[in-house]
């Protein structure tokens, strides 16, 4: 029998989970910072934006779209670079486009705005700083870059009095980025929480409805070109730790590098997992968290960061577990606002596309104006740790004998570690016998020591799997 305590992970009143939750996706504005002295007018009222797109994609097809559907906007492309362009030239498109290989083309020329859609470190990074330093804004969807060097090119685009928009580097056409940092910019956020990858999303939700093995979701995902070929960067978190670290310095003004962020994969979730899931009114989701604290002292103030990527439990009440599919969400805690949310389908051409199109809107608005300051300049936090002090759940598949449980207690007391349930269902084999055990809120880094050495105990047919349980 499960203790009534678990029934704490479904929280499921709607007042519990509709307080403080508030939708927020209005007003843009500048994402940099450029002081008055430094500004360099943009077109005055009345002329259009001049636009050069760089990488012709997925995404850029579907700019480029926006773009020259939209004539009486403050928009206009009139250059695109592209390697092989003999093929990838579009007839549909307005003659005045200038079409380049030569990435010189589009930086010497007289555009006002690049739109970096090529994506990855090198050479993105490198026509990034050129632009920039050639006078001209830039807006780019590259998450790896942002991810990378983001604040490094926030800055390089104050000092030219230039804007780095981003708002397609996360979760696409949701506008998380830009409701956390104007939505919420009087706001004291401390935590950023979310479903931050589409395949990982689909491979769970998947095998939580029709019970097949993770390894049939993901071919299912990649045959739907949800998944690439190798799915490593998506299963193994990094994918979605590379947008965390991008919402930690938007929304928590704290620098950190993505390998401070620990990621653990979703390949050892198997189907088994979600049955005992459902029995704690539970569900499995990858789950990317932030949360920032802060020690005030008499004469110091000491910062930490805990932040991981990783499956985990969540209520099936909750608001994450009903994300389906590819879906995205982004939530984020403030001290005065409480929760906000931000969902949606935050991969693909078209939704993307729209981020980027609304980036560009917000530069020709800013036209021949410095952007306000945004409050607060990011910070580099004293500690960073992927630790949490949570209940954990533990799955064993082991071969039976007398005596498993009682070593598996002994070691967790040793370490002041105590066990809330014990979930045994019925039908598995003496040879590879699987339960579950919930353990009370305890510090995650104290735990893994602890399964260090029960991992050394004899009866395990495979290793322990272990989930935290976010319950909020």
């Amino acid at each position: 029998m499960v203790p009534s305590r678990l029934a704490r992970l479904a929280p499921g009143s709607e007042a519990h989970r509709r307080r403080g939750n508030r939708s927020v996706a209005k007003a843009r504005a500048s994402k940099t910072i450029t002081p008055k002295a430094q500004v360099k007018k943009l077109p005055a009222a009345g002329r259009k934006l001049k636009i050069g797109l760089v990488g012709y994609g997925t995404v850029g097809r579907s700019v480029a779209k926006i773009l020259c559907q939209d004539t009486a906007g403050p928009l206009v492309l009139t250059h695109i670079f592209n390697r092989n362009i003999a093929k990838k030239k579009d007839a549909s498109l307005p003659a005045h486009i200038r079409w380049t290989e030569n990435i010189a083309d589009v930086l010497s020329s007289d555009v006002d705005v690049v739109v970096e859609l090529i994506g990855g470190l090198d050479p993105a990074g490198d026509w990034v700083r050129r632009a920039l330093r050639a006078g001209k804004s830039v807006v780019t969807a590259n998450k790896l870059l942002i991810c990378e060097a983001g604040p490094e090119l926030v800055d390089l685009a104050r000092q030219m009095g230039k804007r780095l928009e981003f708002g397609a580097s996360v979760a696409g056409g949701i506008p998380a980025i830009i409701g956390i940092q104007e939505g919420l910019a009087g706001d004291r956020l401390h935590k950023i929480a979310g479903i931050l990858n589409g395949t990982c999303n689909f491979i769970l939700t998947k095998m939580e409805s029709s019970g097949t093995s993770f390894d049939a979701a993901l071919k299912e995902a990649q045959q739907l070109g949800y998944a690439e070929a190798d799915p490593s960067a998506d299963v193994d978190g990094m994918d979605a730790r590379a947008k965390l670290v991008i919402l930690t310095q938007a929304g928590l003004r704290l620098r950190v590098r993505p390998e401070q962020i620990p990621c653990r994969s979703i390949s050892s979730i198997a189907a088994v997992d979600f049955m005992y899931a459902r029995d704690l009114n539970s569900t499995i989701r990858q789950i990317s968290l932030a949360e920032k604290t802060v020690q005030r002292k008499a004469t110091s103030t000491r910062v930490r960061l805990a932040a991981a990527v990783q499956p985990a439990l969540i209520p099936a009440a909750s608001l994450m577990a009903h994300a389906q599919g590819s879906q995205n969400i982004v939530t984020a805690t403030g001290e005065y606002a409480g929760k906000m949310i931000f969902s949606g389908y935050g991969a693909g051409g078209d939704p993307t596309a729209v981020a980027v199109v609304s980036d560009l809107y917000t530069i020709a608005r800013s036209a021949g104006a410095p952007p306000e300051a945004l409050p607060g300049a990011a910070e580099t936090p004293d500690e960073v740790s992927g630790d949490f002090t949570v209940p954990h759940y533990l799955r064993f598949v082991v071969r039976d004998r007398p005596g498993i449980v009682a070593a598996l207690a002994t070691i967790l007391a040793h370490y002041q570690i105590s066990i809330d349930a014990l979930l045994q269902k019925p039908g598995f084999p003496h040879s590879a016998l699987s339960f579950v055990m919930t353990l009370e809120a305890c510090d995650s880094a104290v735990l893994r020591q602890a399964l260090e050495e029960i991992a050394q105990l004899d009866f395990h047919v495979e290793p322990p799997l272990c989930l935290p349980i976010f319950l909020d």
